[in-house]
């Protein structure tokens, strides 16, 4: 194959074939230039594609390799100032080096298409020739005559120029199948996309056929449906939607001096729009929809009650036994507000409460009390496991199903644009590809943005400013950092013994015996029952469980007196265990004898406070340490504090060791205790995990008791961080770890010094009353009190 250095003009828009001679159109500079030098030189030229359209570069990366070498066989200048040219392909060509940018001036190299078997390619052309003739009946890229023009060649190169010409390819397709050298190859991969392209141009006339069809049967049904409500109409049964058009404009204009400027807007564009629709279209069902939501919107209803703290303080004390704390936070907050009420000021601009507790303890019901005592309106929307965005903000209507969201739902609900809104459980709040709905809570909780608060169905800006907004959350810290900043926390504690008693003696016990339709004549719990029921059959912080096991019991007893077995039911200790499955024991209750390498710790749980015994046994070996029980990295890291700290207590003498403990080496010298035997220390129920640093002076202690073979005190039990000086740090959850301790029978607890000045006025007076509380600050004071002397 020949080499030669030719002139190159670039083509944007055609892609030639050998065959072809057509007119070019040439306003470049340098295509002209390339042009010219062609002429002058009697030379051949060769035409290559742009790889992009429109391009305008004239350089040799922004062309295809491949080209057609031919000659120029005419040349005529255009009024316009261009050039036109008449152009005869000869052959393939390839650019193989650059000579010039201005003009370009390649090396070219004449290329032909490979040939294998005849036999092949014959019958390859004749299965080409067969799929053209296919797709000239589906569509109109074969003229008559260029169809005789392939069947009639027998030159299967220049067959498959002419149906790539006539195909009107793509840029990139085209080229591809140009570039193919292998004919065989070239006339298969032509035989694939003409089949494909049959297989397209046989479904869009089916498409076709049906949109035909459809649209036919869509006229007639229109034309039906007039007729019919013609006769409707002469029948005096007009169904018109004039009716329902002036509904929704009686509605829009008795509410219009109550809504804002934007909604009005936007409701009376709607209007407008759905009075121009066909009654049966589906917009028009759509527009009807959103138009029901919005006017049933309470705009300029609010509860008219005078807000007064005595109300709330009432209804407080009457609905909740203990919960001081919570109660006189609430009542400050309604105080302020109605201060600023009678005065005249803006009372928008408060926090907004968020109760924390344990489940069951009372956190829904207080705010069901605040709801009461202002006689508005309840709205609970629960957001635990929440993670789609739009179902606080509402969808946009374009979606199919489209509904406002939570906030609006509810204030349609209440018919009040002031009513309580407790947003349940907040910390369960998620995150997803949905969006996070966190986003949309900062912003309907802000009292600087909650003003105009825009809800993306109804489209309009919504005032929630007059809205009580309470939360619930069972963790503090699993709320967003921003989040908490808009709120204040009210801290809702376990129940003590006590208080769950006089819960269930004055609210639960009357209010399930209403419900089961019983009287309090007929079952009759005694005290010492209700005391058991509570310490051995219920495990929680709140009382909720202790309200499902009243409920269970009169269940039964309300069978007992349908079967008229008796007329009177009395519960006692003796004969409650017929009624419930069995005991729980929430808290297992100290042995009472001293031991060795058993000391106990106070954990706090998501129910409440909890006595965690902590076990410690001794193996002769080489003063390694085994930790088990399921514990976290935290408190794997307090017991090798621990240990450290007891192997320097006993090196500096402050713990001492006896005699029979100590063993010697090979060569007769005393050795270390701790480095005589293995140690094991075991947390038990090894199935629960557990975490946390308050387990540090426990650990000390177990450890210190087993090397020592000191016992423990078994009344007496612990929390609190320790460090390696020996330091004991503050915990968290004491009020909880305490009252756990009450209920094992603890008398004495050890606290961090901390935790007793600055947390010891929370605790309840009967914890504080029947047990001794010990500020420590320093490991050697607990080891004083814990340890038998």
């Amino acid at each position: 194959m020949s080499l030669a250095n030719l002139p190159i003009i670039v083509e944007d828009e055609l892609f030639l074939y050998p065959f072809m001679i057509t007119p070019i159109f040439l306003s470049d500079e340098k295509n002209i230039k390339a042009l010219d030098m062609a002429i002058n030189d009697s030379s051949a030229v060769m035409v290559v594609c742009s790889k992009l359209a429109h391009s305008g570069e004239r350089d040799f990366e922004s062309i295809y390799e491949y080209g057609v070498i031919g000659n120029v066989m005419r040349r005529v200048a255009m009024p316009d100032g261009r050039v036109k040219i008449l152009f005869q392909g000869l052959s393939r060509g390839k650019i193989t080096q650059p000579i010039s940018s201005d003009p370009l001036i390649a090396q070219v190299q004449s290329v032909g298409l490979e040939e294998f078997e005849s036999s092949k390619i014959e019958a390859g052309l004749n299965v080409l020739k067969e799929s053209v003739k296919s797709l000239s009946l589906l569509n109109h890229f074969f003229p008559p005559d260029l169809l005789r023009a392939i069947d009639d060649s027998n030159e299967a190169s220049r067959v498959c120029d002419l149906v790539c010409s006539a195909l009107h390819l793509k840029k990139d397709i085209a080229y591809g199948f140009f570039t193919q050298l292998n004919l065989e190859q070239k006339i298969l991969d032509i035989i694939e996309y003409l089949n494909a392209q049959i297989e397209t141009n046989k479904l869009q006339k089916e498409i076709k056929s049906k949109v035909s069809s459809k649209l036919d049967r869509a006229n007639k049904e229109y034309f039906l449906k007039e007729q019919l409500k013609e006769i409707q109409r002469e029948l005096g049964m007009d169904l018109d939607k004039e009716a329902q058009i002036t509904q929704y404009r009686n509605k829009l204009e008795a509410g219009r001096k109550f809504m804002s400027d934007d909604a009005y807007k936007e409701i009376e564009k709607n209007i407008s729009k759905l009075s121009k629709m066909h009654t049966d279209s589906a917009e028009s069902s759509m527009t009807s929809s959103y138009l029901d939501w919005a006017l049933d919107m309470p705009f300029g209803k609010f509860s008219t009650k005078k807000l007064t703290v005595k109300d709330v303080q009432k209804e407080l004390d009457s609905d909740h036994f203990g919960l001081e704390k919570p109660k006189s936070r609430i009542v400050e907050y309604f105080g302020l507000k109605e201060l600023l009420h009678s005065r005249g000021l803006e009372d928008n601009k408060g926090a907004i409460l968020c109760f924390v507790g344990p489940p069951g303890i009372g956190k829904t019901s207080l705010a069901n009390s605040i709801s009461n005592a202002l006689k508005r309106e309840l709205v609970r929307i629960a957001l635990g496991g929440l993670e789609d965005v739009n179902e606080l903000r509402g969808h946009r209507r374009t979606y199919i199903g489209a509904m406002p969201g939570r906030i609006v739902q509810g204030l349609i609900e209440a018919k009040s644009m002031n009513p309580v809104v407790v947003l349940d459980e907040i910390d369960k709040v998620a995150r997803s590809y949905k969006g996070d709905p966190t986003a949309v809570l900062l912003e309907i909780l802000d009292p600087e943005q909650n003003s105009k608060f825009r809800d993306y169905y109804l489209n309009f800006h919504i005032d929630l400013s007059k809205v009580i907004f309470i939360a619930t959350a069972n963790d503090a810290s699993a709320i967003p950092a921003p989040l908490r900043d808009r709120m204040e926390f009210i801290w809702l504690n376990s129940y003590t013994p006590q208080e769950k008693f006089e819960i269930a003696k004055r609210y639960l016990w009357p209010n399930e015996l209403k419900k089961h339709g019983l009287k309090s004549s007929e079952v009759v719990i005694k005290k010492d029952a209700l005391n058991l029921l509570i310490s051995d059959y219920t495990r929680e912080s709140g009382v909720r469980n202790l309200r499902h096991r009243i409920a269970d019991i009169l269940r039964k007893s309300a069978l007992e007196i349908l079967s008229e077995q008796t007329k009177k039911i009395s519960i006692t200790t003796k004969n409650l265990e017929n009624y419930l499955d069995k005991k729980v024991f929430e808290i297992t209750v100290i042995s009472g004898k001293n031991e060795i390498g058993i000391a106990n710790g106070l954990a706090w749980t998501a129910v409440g406070g909890d006595v965690l015994k902590i076990e410690a046994l001794k193996i002769k070996g080489k003063g390694a340490m085994q930790i088990t029980g399921q514990l976290g990295d935290v408190m794997k890291e307090s017991a090798t504090i621990a240990f450290s700290l007891v192997k320097s207590l006993i090196d500096k003498g402050e713990i001492c060791i006896s005699k029979n403990l100590i063993q010697k080496d090979k060569d007769g010298i005393d050795m270390a205790v701790y480095d005589s035997y293995d140690l094991h220390i075991h947390v038990p129920e090894g199935a629960t995990p557990k975490d946390g640093p308050s387990a540090g002076i426990t650990m000390t202690t177990v450890i210190a008791s087993i090397l020592s073979d000191t016992p423990i005190y078994s009344d007496v039990a612990m929390t609190g961080e320790i460090t390696l000086s020996g330091k004991v740090l503050p915990i968290g959850g004491l009020k909880e770890k305490l009252i756990a301790a009450y209920k094992a029978g603890v008398k004495k607890a050890i606290i961090p010094l901390k935790n007793y000045d600055r947390d010891l006025k929370d605790i309840p007076q009967q914890v504080r009353d029947n047990m001794e509380i010990i500020g420590v600050e320093d490991i050697t004071e607990v080891l004083k009190v814990a340890l038998v002397k």
